[in-house]
């Protein structure tokens, strides 16, 4: 007997037809002698609708309220699962965040979790082994507020009842068989990973694959949480195992190939050289909550003064906010010119066989260099490699690296 925690997403919950799938699933661990809690999110689409209605409403809505509205997607869905396993004769309950409940910050729309009761739950596991419906993406504030998580929350959700109930796994169902190599949909050579380390799945979410949230997978690395991605439409699916490095056998050199679409670049042309002016510039960026990526500097001389070229990049969504900023710190900095660009890409080669092998971010660079690609910014990390290149050559760029590590399908 295992203790497992199912998250399904809005895909997986779509319609009662596939709720009425989601409950065989259920039934199914239950059948084999398992103790189940499902996290489930809303249906596919509701979510949007529902922060569309609070659009409607006014620009600068209250955003307490806007918890209490969008919060009410995962109430729909966890009540339809719970009938449908209770006319299957599955012995089942639905919980809403404050319920159970999950204790959050007191901050709205973007809320961390910082404790779950699961007494009662646990109970209920060892008198009669009740499933536990579970609304994901929502808790509830000390000021006894209803709180959501930011978007992908349920995945966080999922990982954090798995941590508190000491579960043998977190199975996350979605609309894919597991994590591959790279987007299969750009890629038709791209292949499923058996087995990935919670650091690669961290560095591929954060730079571009929505398999997973990052907040989740960071969640599982501190709790030893493992976690497997898989379909919920194949009953057939083996899926991906999220696990610690040293649980993997064979290490790959390359995991992946990840992208990131949501990039633009600033540059600031002529920036004064001396203490102080790196932290007023990102500093002011800072203090506006825009998240800033790839930077890099390169020193230049004009008129005689010591100066430097700035680039960096932020996500497309807060290009106009930062140039604003960076017009007005031009201004107050004496910076010659502020120039930007959205025609730009992130591509990164994810693993970590590059802690003890190198040569990695030389075949990159020549692999590109054969395509004529023009590298313009260049991040690493203890397992990762990332550019800039131009949008117009992303999927050349990908399936070229993708095969130039050898990650197609035999």
């Amino acid at each position: 007997m295992a203790r497992i925690v199912m998250k399904f997403g809005g895909t997986s919950v779509g319609s009662i037809e596939r709720i009425q799938n989601v409950a065989r699933i259920v039934q199914s661990a239950v059948d084999a002698g398992h103790q189940v809690a499902v996290c489930v999110s809303a249906m596919s689409g509701e979510t949007n609708r529902l922060v569309d209605l609070c659009r409607q409403t006014g620009a600068l809505f209250d955003l307490r309220e806007y918890d209490t509205v969008v919060s009410t997607g995962e109430q729909v869905t966890v009540g339809l699962l719970a009938m449908t396993l209770q006319s299957m004769g599955v012995d089942a309950r639905s919980w809403l965040g404050w319920q159970m409940p999950f204790r959050t910050e007191n901050v709205h729309a973007n809320a961390r979790i910082e404790t779950i009761d699961t007494t009662e739950i646990e109970r209920r596991f060892a008198e009669s082994r009740e499933v536990a419906v579970i609304a994901g993406f929502q808790g509830i504030s000390e000021r006894r507020r209803i709180t959501t998580l930011g978007r992908g929350g349920s995945d966080t959700s999922a990982v954090a009842i798995a941590a508190a109930l000491n579960a043998d796994r977190c199975d996350i169902y979605t609309d894919v068989d597991g994590v591959y190599t790279t987007d299969p949909r750009m890629v038709l050579k791209a292949r499923k990973i058996p087995a990935i380390s919670y650091d690669e799945m961290l560095e591929m979410s954060s730079l571009g694959a929505k398999v997973l949230q990052t907040r989740s997978v960071s969640l599982a690395k501190r709790h030893k949480v493992k976690l497997r991605v898989l379909s919920s439409m194949d009953e057939d699916s083996t899926g991906s195992l999220i696990c610690s490095e040293d649980e993997i056998v064979e290490q790959d050199l390359v995991s992946g190939i990840a992208f990131s679409k949501d990039e633009a670049k600033i540059t600031l042309l002529g920036v004064p050289d001396r203490p102080g002016t790196s932290a007023a510039i990102f500093g002011s960026l800072g203090g506006a909550s825009i998240n800033v990526d790839m930077i890099v500097q390169s020193r230049t001389s004009g008129d005689g003064k010591p100066a430097t070229d700035l680039s960096f990049t932020v996500g497309r969504a807060d290009l106009d906010r930062a140039v604003k900023l960076m017009e007005e710190i031009k201004r107050e900095l004496d910076i010659e010119e502020v120039t930007f660009d959205e025609s730009v890409v992130k591509v990164s080669v994810v693993g970590v066989g590059m802690r003890t092998n190198s040569g990695v971010a030389q075949r990159m660079f020549e692999t590109l260099a054969d395509l004529n690609i023009n590298i313009q910014t260049i991040t690493t990390s203890e397992i990762k490699v990332s550019v800039l290149i131009d949008e117009k050559f992303i999927e050349l760029a990908v399936r070229a690296l993708h095969s130039a590590f050898g990650l197609d399908v035999a």
